[in-house]
């Protein structure tokens, strides 16, 4: 089943999508050895791993060159960050392409003005509703497989608003999206009220430490949401761990012991080495094997 057809019947289910972020292929193998039906890609990850904070640094090649990472390290669908789609309709249409050739199943473009930030960091600026909306209309005109997801993300609240906001997600809706993600609601209320007043499914953004309440999952199926992505949850671990297990050396002036750490091997296992292992020896014959 293509991944995109896989998002589209996941989407139509009773439960909750809840996609963590990975940044690289190895994270993207985690999420799905750890049993999640989808990953989704993190822009401000993808920027990490080349040094850069979330602050509209990477090319729209850079991305795709990492969701096609992502995509072909795992079985499961992934949905990828687009950013603003760089640039105006032109630039839409081809990245809605690059995105789509990769095998990536679906992808969120947003209303903020190039260099877009962090959509949980102040300092936003959006561009007027006419001239995103025309994105939106741009993108789903550019997919091939109308399977291929297209999430429209509004970063208006910050700006202005709730209501301009809501407004936004509901004519980018209307223009075609199959999904609306109104970024960084504050409060309960505001989040609660997101799928009450959006005319179509929503997605729900779950930032640690960003400007939205923290919410269970069942809370947030109860409220109407489809999709929950988790951006910032791995990189957000490693680079804790990474300064943690740093830090350690330092003082220690010594490397952590290895009892009790998890074999070669075994690390090597969760990337697949016993397929390629397998693959080694599957073409020769066995009087080949034998000499």
């Amino acid at each position: 089943m293509k991944p995109t057809t896989r998002l589209r019947q996941l989407l139509a289910g009773e439960q909750i999508v809840v996609a963590p972020g990975a940044y690289d292929g190895m994270t993207a193998k985690v999420v799905e050895r750890a049993g999640f039906p989808a990953v989704y890609m993190t822009g401000a990850g993808t920027a990490a791993t080349l040094g850069f904070p979330d602050f509209g640094l990477i090319t729209m090649t850079e991305m795709v060159a990492n969701a096609a990472t992502l995509a072909r390290s795992v079985d499961i669908p992934v949905i990828a960050d687009a950013d603003t789609g760089y640039g105006n309709e032109l630039n839409v249409t081809r990245t809605v392409r690059e995105y789509e050739a990769r095998g990536v199943a679906g992808l969120h473009i947003e209303d903020q003005v190039a260099p877009k930030r962090c959509g949980h960091l102040d300092g936003k600026e959006i561009i007027p509703a006419a001239d995103y909306v025309a994105k939106i209309r741009a993108a789903v005109a550019a997919r091939r497989d109308q399977d291929f997801l297209i999430i429209a993300r509004t970063d208006a609240r910050a700006v202005a608003g709730f209501d301009e906001a809501i407004q936004r997600a509901n004519v980018a809706l209307a223009a075609g999206a199959d999904m609306a993600f109104v970024e960084a609601v504050q409060t309960m209320e505001e989040l609660h009220a997101v799928p009450q007043k959006v005319k179509g499914p929503c997605l729900l953004n779950v930032v640690r430490g960003g400007k939205t309440p923290d919410v269970d999952f069942a809370t947030a199926q109860s409220m109407g949401y489809r999709l929950a992505i988790l951006p910032s949850l791995l990189i957000g671990a490693a680079m804790e761990a990474y300064v943690s297990v740093l830090r350690s050396v330092k003082q220690n002036n010594a490397p952590p012991s290895s009892a009790g750490s998890i074999p070669v091997s075994e690390r090597f296992r969760g990337l697949g080495s016993d397929e390629w292992t397998a693959l080694a020896t599957r073409f020769r014959d066995a009087s080949e094997a034998a000499e």
